[in-house]
């Protein structure tokens, strides 16, 4: 071995063939297409916008998406400038297509033709339909788990009470429920108004892409104490007074609204109002006052009329008076006469009968 080193021969050899890898690598190193290659370079740049070229008055389109993907490859230094500057656009040319589903290629502009660009999405499938405004009525909604224990919600309304929505012909044939929903802390029992979004929903309560003009609405909400409507029923108590006959007793309202806790009004069927037939003397109105049974806390009519038809019956003393009626008066008799015989023609006739007047006097 030692001698085959020591040979010119094979020292020569061994040279040349270094100078041969020497020579190729250099020469690769200096290539143009490497140069290339080693001066490529690749970048993503994000959520760059759509534009959209479509009859806007007329027309509502859907499927574009807001913002897409641009991959870019290229020389380094295009690259670069194509990701500082972003002085490119992505566009999507609707202007002549009619109504109806299509797919649409995106396209884009501003880009050297030197790099080779891949858009994400490139296709979209995009609806074109007739834009339709129509005004709706808006319905304002509370958690009634908010409210105050005993006290309930009254009502609720809108201002304004109507809103218009324009969108898809599609969109605004499925609205189902145009809301504003109005919050706050646990434990309401007053009034208030509020500030509240509209928002517009489908069936399955959805939301929807329309525009909603306005888009808020201001809310009145009226809370109070829970209460119901009752008829009162009138309670005889106590007895009448000796010669006072009560023949009728009229109540006056016969109906009241009671207030307190749901569970406990709701129990009730009926108002008593205790009357004292003692207080009853005679025909007039009276006012008795209405006891609160339990749970009620307050009541529209505090005293009751009560109109009461009486008849007094008068006891009469009976007086019993002895009168002595004075004989009738006998007549007085004649006196006798002296003779007994019996008169003769000349003789003086006897005297007659006194008269009834000289009798009286």
């Amino acid at each position: 071995m030692d001698k085959m080193m020591d040979s010119p021969w094979v020292l020569r050899i061994v040279a040349l063939i270094l100078a041969l890898l020497l020579f190729f690598s250099v020469r690769a190193e200096l290539s143009p297409s490497n140069k290339t290659i080693m001066s490529e370079q690749t970048a993503v740049i994000r959520d760059v916008p759509v534009d959209v070229f479509y009859d806007d008055k007329n027309l509502i389109v859907t499927g574009i998406p807001k913002t897409v993907d641009v991959t870019i490859k290229g020389p380094m230094t295009l690259v670069l400038q194509a990701q500082a500057s972003k002085d490119f656009s992505v566009f999507a040319d609707l202007s002549k297509l009619l109504i109806g589903e299509h797919n649409v290629r995106l396209q884009y502009e501003n880009i050297s033709e030197k790099l080779q660009v891949t858009l994400d999405p490139a296709i979209v499938k995009v609806n074109i339909e007739e834009k339709v405004t129509q005004e709706f009525r808006v319905d304002p909604e509370l958690n009634t788990r908010l409210l105050e224990e005993g006290y309930i919600l009254n009502g609720m309304s809108a201002n304004p009470a109507t809103v218009y929505i324009t969108g898809a012909k599609s969109a605004i044939e499925n609205i189902s429920y145009v809301k504003a929903t109005v919050t706050g802390e646990r434990g309401l029992k007053e009034p208030f108004s509020q500030v509240a979004a509209v928002k517009v929903l489908d069936r399955d309560l959805n939301k929807l892409d329309v525009t909603i003009e306005p888009e808020t609405v201001k809310v009145e909400v009226d809370i109070g104490a829970y209460s119901r409507e009752l008829p009162v029923v009138l309670k005889e108590i106590g007895k009448a007074e000796n010669g006072i006959t009560v023949n009728q007793l009229t109540i006056s309202p016969t109906k009241v609204r009671v207030y307190g806790r749901k569970s406990m009004i709701d129990t009730l069927t009926a108002i008593p109002l205790e009357v004292d037939l003692s207080k009853i003397t005679e025909s007039k109105t009276y006012e008795f006052e209405v006891k609160l049974p339990e749970g009620v806390t307050k009541i529209s009519d505090s005293k009751i009329k009560v109109k009461a038809d009486v008849t007094k019956v008068e006891q009469e003393k009976t007086t019993t008076t002895t009168t002595t009626t004075p004989p009738a008066p006998t007549p007085t008799p004649s006196p006798p006469s002296e003779d007994t015989s019996t008169p003769s023609d000349n003789s003086t006739p006897p005297p007659t009968d006194k008269t009834e007047e000289d009798i009286d006097s």
